[in-house]
């Protein structure tokens, strides 16, 4: 793994990291969930590894704070833990996205292959189904969230809302809040609020109903759906959810959707399986390899 540094439009370099490189014909592009960065969730490490082990170079695409670390004590646990993405600007993600796309595209990867792991996917489709340009050649979204409906099963969100409304009409709209975002993560009292308006994320909007889903419609390639047998924010059908979801997509056939047994939303304790079904997938959509995996 070596960092890389991803310019945006605005100015502003985005941190990521890449495992493999350029003489490699395809990359997959991961774009992380909230609070999520490669030095904390091992589904990214475990996807890196194998992704390159096996001639496909993997790029972890981070959000603007994804690449810090905070460590925080959780109270629940007892224990240190670490998080990214303290502060971030949702309005600013198809830039983000379309940032990590191109990077790929100037390092000279015949097949780009654009991947998202929970709000991750969200943001993928909301950059697949308004962009105007070429570059990704196939998609990968797994465990994306109805928000709307996320919003109402996480814990401490009423009281973050209100903290953080007070937070900016204070003018402390950038100090974090004393609640756990959701439970599990500290949060800027701006992102909160950013993340509660992003009406550009609720692009899968299955179970509350709240939302758009021409994104979906709007996406020219063709690709896969990974969803955990035991996802807990699908209203307990994750089969039902993922379907619906590829159901509003332009050509729904073309696509597949495979459930993961046995894994939730992180896929904890799953991530060698959830990298292996990415590699299948890829394998099944380029032929890229004849040989069994290397693992």
């Amino acid at each position: 793994m070596e960092i890389i540094r991803v310019n945006t439009p605005r100015g502003l370099e985005l941190k990521g990291a890449i495992w493999g490189d350029a003489s490699m014909d395809s990359v997959l592009i991961l774009m992380s969930g909230i609070c999520s960065n490669a030095f904390q969730n091992d589904l990214i490490c475990e996807t890196g590894d194998l992704l390159s082990k096996n001639g496909i170079a993997f790029i972890a695409g981070h959000a603007m704070d994804a690449f810090s670390c905070l460590a925080y004590s959780d109270f629940s646990t007892g224990k240190q833990r670490n998080t990214g993405v303290v502060f971030d600007d949702f309005s600013l993600v198809y830039e983000d996205v379309e940032s990590y796309v191109k990077f790929a595209k100037e390092l000279g990867f015949k097949n780009i292959i654009l991947a998202g792991h929970s709000l991750g996917s969200n943001k993928i489709i909301h950059y697949l189904g308004n962009t105007n340009d070429d570059f990704v050649d196939y998609f990968i979204v797994s465990a994306p969230v109805d928000l709307s409906h996320w919003w109402t099963v996480m814990p401490n969100i009423d009281i973050c809302l209100k903290e953080a409304q007070k937070f900016v009409a204070e003018g402390r709209g950038n100090q974090i809040l004393p609640y756990m975002f959701g439970g599990f993560s500290p949060m800027s009292a701006e992102s909160v609020l950013g993340f509660y308006n992003a009406f550009n994320l609720k692009n899968c909007p299955v179970i509350s109903g709240d939302g758009e889903t021409n994104s979906l419609y709007s996406i020219k390639v063709n690709g896969s759906f990974i969803i955990g047998e035991k996802d807990s924010l699908t209203n307990g059908d994750p089969a039902g959810f993922m379907e619906k979801i590829n159901s509003y997509c332009k050509h729904p056939e073309k696509n597949q959707v495979i459930v993961v047994p046995d894994a939730s939303h992180i896929f904890y304790g799953k991530h060698e399986q959830y990298a292996q079904t990415v590699l299948d997938c890829l394998n099944h959509h380029f032929g890229l390899h004849n040989e069994p995996a290397i693992v």
